[in-house]
């Protein structure tokens, strides 16, 4: 029996093209091989947005000034401070009462924060003293009781 008929088998897998050969598992199988693989991205491809122009961004290119966001002006500011303060309240006191970090205190009092309505609510009803309207720096109403 020294009459051998085997020969010995190579299996090549053969790399697939087309749509399926863009799946990451045929790129990197072309990788181990030591192909050269062409990777391209295209920008904005399967997305289901409708590019077009907004009346924003024509006053921003109409707009000549430096933009900058809207901060808190300072009187703002040193009323939240006073309030916080009759009250008895540090920084991160206040803070931790509102559910907001220490850091936007911080800035509001100095004037530096964006004005948000909601924050601004919370201190209001924190410190008791209203923020924002023609009355700033009179006391906070309580609200009347809702009737059933």
């Amino acid at each position: 029996m020294s009459d051998n008929q085997w020969e010995p088998v190579i299996i090549k897998k053969r790399i697939v093209k087309g749509v399926s050969g863009k799946s990451e598992q045929v790129v990197n199988q072309a990788r181990r091989q030591g192909i050269a693989v062409e990777t391209t991205s295209k920008y904005g491809a399967a997305t289901n947005k409708h590019v077009g122009t907004s009346l924003n961004t024509a006053k921003l290119d109409q707009e000549s000034e430096e933009l900058k966001h809207q901060s808190l002006s300072l009187d703002v500011g040193k009323l939240i401070q006073k309030g916080r303060q009759d009250k008895g309240f540090t920084q991160k006191d206040l803070a931790t009462k509102i559910n907001e970090k220490p850091q936007v205190i911080t800035d509001y009092e100095a004037g530096r924060g964006i004005p948000n309505q909601q924050i601004l609510g919370k201190i209001e009803r924190a410190i008791g003293m209203k923020l924002r309207g023609k009355d700033k720096g009179q006391p906070l109403e309580p609200p009347a009781p809702k009737k059933k």
